[in-house]
This record gives structure tokens, C-alpha cells and sequence, in this order.
């Protein structure tokens, strides 16, 4: 049945939540802290592999590196979209608005845990692949995959960060879910090199993320999430780039 992908992966979310509150407690402040610093220098790698692989090639058994125009139009338009919008005062007002409902006003790092691991769990081509697959054939093992892997991030997000992260099965449930539902609609889309260019800024936007973790609230990165829709969008473009 479609949908079940996604099922599962707002499922090891949520229990991934859980697990890491408890976690969290019986941890200290000092220890939270390293664990955040860790978590931010992972995710930074994780966005840096996912961004190179789509700028490095081998040619004539040397490195070459390209898509330096594309990075920049796709990040410089979509943020300039996201701005105009302001997609990450949005998103920062339903995180405030979960946490009065959910009974966390006491919790100041509830807002930030949310941001970070909604836009660390939704961004990728596993998501919209898997989405589809889902959809089209009733096959979920791509979201099953993805949510074995989101549940490793979001434990050990939660247990540094708090228990804002289990609430981003919000986010990943409705994003999915959107593109379960409208696969049909979609799949004309997804070809290789659209999916391609998306891991690429996909890739980028999480560094950024795993930046904010180390260092704090530096970027603005839901504001330039409108970039992973430009990036395939100029994929069908007649360019070279």
C-alpha cells in the first residue's frame, strides 16, 4: 500500500525521539554540549560527500571539478526565494507553536533542535527516489533505508540537542508523504540528472546545518531550501554546465 515508507520512516523518528530523551538525561551539560559539537562535525561530512560527489569527476585519471555556476545560481535564486518568503520564520513559528502545545515552553533549545533535524532528515534524493517509488510501485525499501539511517541521526541529535528533533517526523511525514501522493505527477521529473544536481545543493544545505551545530545559529538554511527545487528545475535547461 503506498505510504508505508514513509510510515516507517516517521515510525524510527519518533522512536529515535524517545530513545534520545532518555539518553539526554543521563547525560550532563558538558556532555550534551561534545555530543552537539559531534553531531554538527558529522553532518558537515555528510553534506560534503554528498556535494562533492556531484562536483568531482575523473577525467583522463585525474580530478576534475565542475557545476560551480550551477551551485551558485541554484543556492543564490533559492535563497532569494526562501527570504522573500522568510521559509525559516515559518518554520520557527510552528516549532514555538509545537512547543507551547506540547507542554515544552521551558525548553529554550527546543526551536533550534527542530529546525536542525527537520532540515537534516527531509533534504535528499532518497526522500523524493524513495517518495516515488512508494507511490508508483509500492516498493519502500528506499525509505525503509533512509529511516534506518534517520533514526541513527535523530538519536544522536535528540540526545545532544533535545526533544525537538523527534518532532521533525512532523515535517518528513507531510514532505513525503506529498510526493507519495503525487508520484504520478512527479516521475516525468525525476530523472538522473535532476536527481543529481538535488543531492548536490541537498548536500551543501546540510553542511550548512551541521555549521549551525558547531557554531551556532549562523545560516539561515530553511531559507534556502527553495535551492533543492531550482537545482533539478535547471537541470532541463539547454546548458552545459
Amino acid at each position: 500500500m503506498p505510504g508505508i515508507g514513509t510510515l516507517i520512516n516517521v515510525v524510527a523518528i519518533v522512536a529515535a525521539g524517545l530513545l534520545g530523551m532518555v539518553g539526554g538525561r543521563l547525560v550532563g551539560e558538558r556532555m550534551q554540549d561534545g555530543l552537539e559539537k559531534a553531531c554538527g562535525v558529522c553532518v558537515m561530512f555528510i553534506g560534503i560527500a554528498g556535494a562533492l560527489s556531484g562536483m568531482l569527476t575523473v577525467t583522463d585519471g585525474s580530478l576534475a571539478s565542475g557545476m560551480s555556476l550551477f551551485i551558485v545560481i541554484s543556492i543564490v535564486v533559492g535563497t532569494f526565494i526562501g527570504e522573500a518568503v522568510d521559509i525559516d520564520g515559518l518554520v520557527r513559528r510552528f516549532g514555538e507553536w509545537l512547543k507551547r502545545k506540547t507542554g515544552n515552553e521551558g525548553d529554550r533549545s527546543f526551536v533550534q533542535a527542530f529546525v536542525a533535524a527537520s532540515v537534516t532528515v527531509c533534504i535528499g534524493a532518497m526522500a523524493v527516489v524513495g517518495s516515488v517509488e512508494d507511490g508508483l510501485t509500492g516498493d519502500y525499501s528506499i525509505l525503509a533505508t533512509k529511516a534506518v539511517l534517520d533514526f541513527v541521526i535523530i538519536l544522536a541529535m535528540t540526545c545532544s540537542l533535545g526533544k525537538g528533533c523527534a518532532f521533525s517526523a512532523i515535517p518528513v511525514g507531510l514532505f513525503q508523504g506529498s510526493i507519495t501522493a503525487l508520484s504520478v505527477f512527479i516521475s516525468p521529473l525525476v530523472t538522473d540528472q535532476a536527481l543529481a544536481s538535488l543531492s548536490l545543493v541537498g548536500g551543501i544545505l546540510i553542511f550548512c546545518v551541521g555549521v549551525n551545530l558547531v557554531w551556532g545559529q549562523k545560516i539561515r538554511v530553511a531559507n534556502m531550501l527553495p535551492a533543492i527545487l531550482v537545482a533539478p528545475l535547471l537541470t532541463f535547461l539547454p546548458i552545459a554546465w
